[in-house]
């Protein structure tokens, strides 16, 4: 699978969000991720539909929306009008979950399911074939600049012998802790699509940063 490199703009600078954007597609960045938190599901409030709109314009670079809420299907809709190309919703709150993933497909979106760290694989037995991409937390959501938890390299090993073993097509994303000092070791593991917000924000040369990463990856 191609190394995708996504940076969370949880950890930009909100103040000139749009600015940060076009740094992030000038560096090379494959998507652009958006943490929807509510308050709810997890404890910040972060983007909402009209946030994600208003940056729309300023890149063409895909828009990854992760919807940590609740209730993600209230909402689908207004988030594919602001701009969203991919979806990833929690597996954890959605009862009818092969329901969720085919309402997206329908709207032609990429529809993607999120695993917090202690909810096992076996959630995506009988959905996996229908998904474009699997998102494992490496931290527990909620909170930027967390540690890579280090059990989530087994999960992700065992994800990648699930896809390869149905021989489907799946991205595995992962998201916590990512940084040029462990990305090698989780791609080795078998992921493929890499959500970094602080690692990436905080350096010297953000941009540049993306490119490094990509080269770690791909090592």
């Amino acid at each position: 699978m191609v190394i995708q490199i996504a940076p969370s703009i949880l950890s930009a600078d909100f103040s000139k969000l749009g600015e940060e954007v076009v740094l992030m597609e000038k560096g090379g960045a494959d998507w652009i991720h958006i943490d929807v938190m509510d308050a709810h599901f997890v404890p910040n409030l972060t983007f909402g539909p009209p946030v994600i709109k208003a940056i729309r314009p300023v890149t063409k670079v895909p828009f990854d929306v992760h919807l940590m809420v609740d209730n993600p299907m209230e909402y689908i809709d207004d988030y594919i009008k602001a701009g969203a190309d991919s979806i990833t919703v929690h597996a954890e709150v959605l009862p009818h979950l092969q329901r969720s993933v085919t309402y997206l497909k329908q709207k032609g979106v990429r529809a993607a399911v999120s695993l917090n760290p202690s909810t096992p694989l076996n959630v995506l037995e009988y959905v996996l074939e229908d998904l474009d991409m699997v998102l494992l937390m490496t931290v527990n959501p909620g909170f930027g600049g967390q540690s890579f938890i280090p059990s989530m390299m087994r999960k992700i090993s065992s994800l990648k012998k699930m896809i390869d073993e149905r021989q489907c097509k799946v991205d595995i994303q992962v998201d916590g802790g990512i940084s040029l000092n462990n990305i090698q070791k989780v791609a080795k593991a078998g992921a493929n699509c890499f959500v970094a917000g602080s690692s990436i924000f905080s350096a010297p040369d953000p941009a540049g940063m993306i490119s490094q990463m990509r080269r770690a990856a791909e090592s």
